[in-house]
Formats: structure tokens, C-alpha cells, sequence
């Protein structure tokens, strides 16, 4: 089988990556057209944070997500890489829970790569695991914005669960609000660069299926 209709599979074992998700999702609009940015410095990120957590509170809303395959010209419009390749279009599902929340492996995995990407807007920890069974086709999951300290040892095996890293503040998770980016990253897109890709440009979106499939299976059904 093939991600993600692995997931349907009762002898897969599959766990959520956060426990304890309790009520509906606050769903973050980070779009150009996105309230919560209007008027404000993207880099901003505390304040952002702020405003964040008042939206989230006032629906009273105790995590959020910010959706796979958004538009983010406003987010990004600060980093020249992006804006001279166009690459806007967002490839992971922004899992937003409070700082030191831990991450648990939804499936058995071994940690593939592991590091701290410094930088303002970069990933500051992160963890990339491998899944790979007798039962389905090789692929990863990769989780971005981690705590530094807490991240683990490459080739660690992590069985489905099982916690692994930890959500990172402002100075080690690249300067972004408290979440984690999670992305399915296939092997032909891990050949293609794309654990260091976080968003494509919009010519290469009919692509995205083949490298960076969305990881909305990966979260939603363990959680349901």
C-alpha cells in the first residue's frame, strides 16, 4: 500500500502526534486576505502570538491548524528566496498547541534526520522520520519549529506513540508562533529537496502529490 491508504488498515498501528486534543480546531487564516495579519509586521511573531491566542480564547478554542496548500504572500514576504522562486504555496498542516507539547510518532519510524536549522523564518529544530514497513511503501514525516534540547538521535527507533520532541519558543524554532509543521514528504521529493521546502510555487503544485502528499490523513485520523 501506499501512503495514505496505509492508514485504513486496522493491522497499521496509527497514534496521534499531540494527545489530548480536546474540542474543535481554531482554524488560522495566514491567506493575504487573513484578518489576523492585516496591518501587522509578519516578523512580528510574539505579537502575532498574541493576537493568536485572543482569537483562540475568545472561541474558546484550546489548539488550532492552519491548512495544507494555503497561499502565504503576505507571511512570506519578507524572505527573498521565496519571493524571487514564488514558492507561496504552503506544504504542511500547521499543528498550533502550546509551547513544550510534545510530539508523539503516529506510526512505527526511526528517526532519519535530525537538526537545528538557525535563521529568522527557518525551522530551528527539527525531526524527519522514516516509515517503513513490510506492509506499505517507504515515506516520512517531517516536523518542524521543535525545542532544541529535546530533539532525538539519528537512527533512534520510535515505535507508534511513543513522544520524540517537543514544541520550540521564539529563539529555537525560527522565530514563528507555537506550532509544529508538519509535511509528508515522499522519497522522490526527499530526492527533490523538499525536507528543506516547506512551500512550492504554484507551477509545481500538480507535482505536490508525487513528493509532498497533504498530511491531512496522517493527522486527522488518529485524532478522530
Amino acid at each position: 500500500m501506499i501512503y495514505p491508504f496505509l492508514l485504513y488498515s486496522p493491522a497499521i498501528r496509527h497514534c496521534p502526534i499531540f494527545n489530548d486534543l480536546e474540542g474543535d480546531p481554531y482554524v488560522a487564516d495566514l491567506s493575504p486576505e487573513s484578518r489576523l495579519l492585516a496591518g501587522r509586521d509578519a516578523r512580528d511573531q510574539k505579537g502575532f502570538q498574541a493576537v493568536l491566542e485572543a482569537e483562540m480564547a475568545r472561541g474558546g478554542h484550546r489548539w488550532g491548524l492552519a491548512p495544507y496548500l494555503e497561499r502565504r504572500d503576505t507571511l512570506l514576504a519578507d524572505c527573498p528566496q521565496m519571493v524571487a522562486e514564488r514558492r507561496f504555496i504552503h506544504l504542511g498542516l500547521d499543528v498550533i498547541v502550546p509551547l513544550g507539547s510534545a510530539l508523539h510518532a503516529p506510526l512505527d519510524a526511526v528517526v532519519e534526520t535530525t537538526g537545528y536549522e538557525a535563521g529568522e523564518g527557518n525551522y530551528g529544530g527539527y525531526v524527519l522520520l522514516k516509515h517503513a514497513r513490510r506492509r506499505f511503501e517507504p515515506f516520512f514525516s517531517f516536523y518542524g519549529h521543535l525545542g532544541r534540547d529535546q530533539l532525538p538521535e539519528v537512527g533512534k527507533s520510535i515505535p507508534a506513540g511513543e513522544a520524540f520532541a517537543a514544541i520550540g519558543d521564539f529563539h529555537e524554532n525560527g522565530n514563528w508562533f507555537h506550532h509544529t509543521h508538519l509535511q509528508v514528504i515522499t522519497p522522490e521529493g526527499l530526492a527533490a529537496g523538499y525536507m528543506t521546502k516547506g512551500y512550492c510555487a504554484e507551477k509545481d503544485l500538480a507535482r505536490m502529490n508525487a513528493l509532498c502528499p497533504s498530511p491531512i490523513p496522517l493527522f486527522i485520523a488518529a485524532n478522530r
